[in-house]
């Protein structure tokens, strides 16, 4: 009997340290799903700018939207928020955020960084309107800044300062931060629209179904 016992205690080291093992295997897969399943506070890393923001602070409800400057659904879609926005009035908030896809618009992040340079001048949205109505002039260009630069003109900026913030490092932070905090969201495209913090289901994103879901949000009954 004697003889075995070196075999006992052998077989009960290697029985123990394979239960080590499993567990700490287990361990290794399941810590990548808490991780990922808790991004509760999440955007709150990526707020060291404050958003562009139109209408009233106080509204009740308010639309989101994650968009690029060369993306045609979002210049079709442009128009209808602007309709959107004047019907609801002072009950709706519309906040824009950049993400801009250059692997599919060459020019988009360009446009991006004309609009937040616009921004430095306070004429955000009057740049992001001009880059979204005349979508179809400067998106066949080679090199679109020549026209962003007339855009800039035209809404009354400091032109040599504009052209000298498009590669300011806050512009480019700026559009990155929001491309990382629309990410932590959830946005893998545009336009992705967010009603009070809740996103829309693609097939939600026409103008009725943006309608309906500020109306939920107002507590009046669905059609």
């Amino acid at each position: 009997m004697k003889r075995y016992v070196p075999f006992v205690i052998i077989a009960l080291v290697f029985l123990g340290a394979l239960g080590a093992g499993v567990a700490l295997y287990r361990s290794a897969r399941q810590s990548p799903q808490t991780t990922t399943t808790t991004p509760s506070n999440t955007p709150s890393m990526f707020e060291s700018y404050s958003p562009h923001v139109r209408g009233s602070n106080n509204a009740p409800v308010t639309l989101e939207e994650y968009g690029d400057y060369q993306c045609p659904p979002c210049g079709a879609l442009h128009p209808e928020l602007k309709k959107i926005e004047a019907e609801y009035g002072q009950r709706l908030r519309f906040v824009f955020r950049q993400y801009p896809l250059p692997a599919l618009h060459p020019h988009a992040i360009a446009a991006a960084n004309a609009a937040e340079a616009a921004g430095l001048q306070n004429k955000f949205w009057e740049m992001h309107d001009r880059l979204y109505e005349n979508q179809s002039k400067w998106t066949g260009e080679v090199d679109p800044r020549p026209l962003f630069i007339n855009y800039a003109r035209d809404i009354g900026l400091d032109v040599e300062r504009f052209i000298n913030d498009l590669s300011n490092p806050q512009v480019e932070g700026r559009v990155t931060a929001d491309r990382l905090r629309g990410r932590s969201m959830g946005v893998t495209g545009t336009p992705t629209l967010f009603v009070n913090g809740r996103m829309l289901r693609p097939e939600a994103m026409t103008p009725e179904g943006m309608r309906t879901g500020i109306d939920s949000m107002l507590g009046k009954p669905g059609k």
